[in-house]
This record gives structure tokens, C-alpha cells and sequence, in this order.
């Protein structure tokens, strides 16, 4: 390790939400139920659309996508978060560390663009419905998808390959409870001002760009439906109300801690936990629990399997 990486420091200490050992058992089996909530309901829509031939089609397969992202997403650093609330000294090596970083920023900047890719095909079926199907082929949804996570990829591997060779040297106490970027590079004994930089330019304007594409597309939308039908509006209001309310959900949190990487804000571990613990779970609940077709194809399944 020492000769890998020119480090004296093998693991990091991760600080827990609470230091009562109340509190921590709370947490333990508040999270436990969260974490449990978070797979069951994301791999239920992922079944469903599997198995409901009704929900192949572009939109079902793209919400598929980031439901099982959304898994992901939660699975990176929530279990061991659920295990450290049982441990007395909540370490993390410095291989899993760096694991982490890389995780977490392929999972987050994927389900960004992936949430870009569904806005486009929103645009698609609302603005130019007659050439729906030709525009949003099985190709070009494959595509997406795939550009997604090589996006997420890239990015990712970007922001490792200049952290994983700093030196550390002393410090190694990681105010969170996963190893994110910021706080491991700050803890580097050197200059770190410009890593600053890279990393605003690499993740906050990522973050940036996407919200204001999103922006820019539903605005779009609204604005073509609006001159051509209340009745349109009116249904294509309900649409985009849920994609709305989820990027803004997902959005805020990210930017607030991105764009400003390096503020020591007392409120970045909260908002961590809502991006990668609750948003998790509500994009399921908002997407497409209150989706008339979703619920229609779900009591289908169950009633075949009462059936059966």
C-alpha cells in the first residue's frame, strides 16, 4: 500500500450520525427497514416491466433502468452504514474508500444523464408523437442506457485516478459515512486547491449541465403543448409533474454539495443521506407507484400468482 500510493494511511476512520448508542440502534433498524423498502420496491418495478408485456415500451424500460440504478446507488455505502451503527470503531480501508468514490460518482452521474434520457424521450412522445416510434427505438433505448453508465464510467474513473495516487499522510478521520470526494481529498497532505478546481469543474458543472438541460426540455414541452391543446396541457402537466418533482429531489442535494465541494457545511451529511438513502425510495413511490398502469400491470401479476 505504501509503495502503491506513497501513503502512510491504510484505512479511514467514518464518523456516524450519532455518537449515542441509543440513537445508533435506532438508526440500525430505521435504515435496516429503509435499505429493505429501497430494493423490494426498485426490483418490484423492474419485475413488472419485465413481465408485463403492457410496459414494453420506451418510457417503462428507461424508469426499469433507474429504479435498478437507484439500487445501486443505495447499496454502495448504505449497508456498511447499517453495520458501522453495531461497531464500536467504524473504519473503512483505503482500497474500499477509494471503491466508494468510484461508486458512488458512476451511479450518481449515470442516473444524471439517464434522467437527461428520459426527458428526451418525454419530449419525443409530447412534441412529435407521430414519429414516436421511429425516433425511440429499441436501438436508440439501448443506446441511452448504455451511454449512461459509460458516462457515469468515464467520469468516475476520472475522479479516482487523481485521488487514489495523493499522499496521505496523517489525518484520516472522513466526516460521513461513506468516503466522498471532497472529504477524502482534503484530508491529502498538500495543496489541494487545485484539485478543488478539477473536481468543481468535473462534478458540479456535470450536475449543473444535466439540471439545465432538464430544465430547458420540460420548459419546451410545456410551452409546444400549451399552443396546441388545454386538454394536452392538462395531461401533459400530469406526465411531467412526477419527472419534475424527482430531478429536483435528486438535483438539489447533488448541486448543493458539488458546485460548492469544499464548504464545510454542517448540513452536507444530511443531504448526503437524502440523495443516496430517500431519493432512492421516492423515485419509485413518485415515478411509478402513482402510475395507473404500472399499479394495473402489478395487480395483474398478483392475481396471476393468487391464481396460480
Amino acid at each position: 500500500m505504501d509503495q502503491g500510493n506513497n501513503s502512510r494511511v491504510t484505512e479511514f476512520v467514518l464518523q456516524s450520525l450519532s455518537g449515542s448508542p441509543e440513537l445508533q440502534i435506532f438508526y440500525f433498524a430505521f435504515f435496516t427497514l429503509f435499505y429493505m423498502s429501497i430494493v423490494l420496491g426498485n426490483f418490484l418495478i423492474v419485475f413488472t416491466v419485465l413481465s408485463e408485456p403492457a410496459l414494453h415500451t420506451p418510457m417503462y424500460f428507461l424508469l426499469s433502468n433507474l429504479s435498478f440504478i437507484d439500487v445501486c446507488l443505495s447499496t454502495f455505502a448504505t449497508p456498511k452504514m447499517i453495520a458501522d451503527f453495531l461497531m464500536e470503531y467504524k473504519t473503512i480501508s483505503f482500497e474500499g474508500c477509494m471503491a466508494q468514490i468510484f461508486l458512488l460518482h458512476a451511479f450518481g452521474v449515470s442516473e444524471m444523464v439517464l434522467l437527461v434520457a428520459m426527458a428526451y424521450d418525454r419530449y419525443v412522445a409530447i412534441c412529435r408523437p407521430l414519429h414516436y416510434a421511429a425516433i425511440m427505438s429499441v436501438r436508440k433505448c439501448i443506446g441511452l442506457v448504455v451511454g449512461s453508465w459509460l458516462v457515469g464510467i468515464v467520469h468516475s474513473l476520472s475522479q479516482v485516478a487523481y485521488t487514489v495516487n495523493l499522499p496521505f499522510c496523517g489525518p484520516n478521520k472522513v466526516d460521513s459515512y461513506f468516503c466522498d470526494l471532497p472529504l477524502v481529498i482534503n484530508l491529502a497532505c498538500i495543496d489541494t486547491y487545485v484539485l478543488q478546481i478539477v473536481t468543481l469543474l468535473d462534478s458540479g458543472v456535470i450536475a449543473m449541465t444535466c439540471f439545465l438541460l432538464l430544465l430547458i426540455s420540460y420548459t419546451v414541452i410545456l410551452v409546444t403543448v400549451r399552443r396546441r391543446s388545454s386538454a394536452g396541457m392538462a395531461k401533459a402537466r400530469a406526465t411531467l409533474s412526477a419527472h419534475i418533482t424527482v430531478v429536483t429531489l435528486f438535483f438539489g442535494p447533488c448541486i448543493f454539495i458539488y458546485a460548492w465541494p469544499f464548504s464545510d457545511l454542517p448540513v452536507d451529511k444530511l443531504f448526503s443521506i437524502f440523495y443516496t438513502v430517500c431519493t432512492p425510495l421516492l423515485n419509485p413511490l413518485i415515478y411509478t407507484l402513482r402510475n395507473k398502469e404500472v399499479i394495473s400491470a402489478m395487480q395483474k401479476l398478483r392475481r396471476r400468482k393468487v391464481s396460480s
